[in-house]
């Protein structure tokens, strides 16, 4: 059975820093393109950033490129540090994996997904 575990998330100031860890068990993340998305109260999710199966291309949406780094870390998984925090930033963040190959920036191309872990950026 495979299994997407988001850990990191919680409250912090604006201009802050937070670092999300992805971990699956089940499946071999680093052979996987990796994607985080969000969704704040009200909104529908949204992409965030994706990194292909072995790192060697992201994708950033516009609103978090410069601040958001996506990065594979071979002994934990698939990190998101996000720097520079808004309150804009505020929602709940899933990271989810992709069987097959590509950068996808699009929810539906991904196959598995993890329960999300609430960030929450005050002004």
């Amino acid at each position: 059975q495979v299994q997407l575990v988001e850990s990191g998330g919680g409250l912090v100031q604006a201009g802050g820093s937070l670092r999300l860890t992805c971990a699956a068990s089940g499946l071999i993340l680093s052979t996987k393109p990796v994607g985080w998305f969000r969704q704040a109260p009200g909104k529908e999710r949204e992409f965030v950033a994706a990194i292909s199966r072995y790192g060697g291309t992201t994708e950033y949406a516009d609103s978090v490129k410069g601040r958001f780094t996506i990065a594979r870390d071979n002994t934990k998984g698939v990190y998101l540090q996000m720097n520079g925090l808004k309150p804009e930033d505020t929602a709940v963040y899933y990271c989810a994996a992709k069987i097959g190959g590509g950068v996808p920036i699009r929810d539906y191309e991904y196959d598995y997904w993890g329960q999300g872990t609430q960030v929450t950026v005050s002004s």
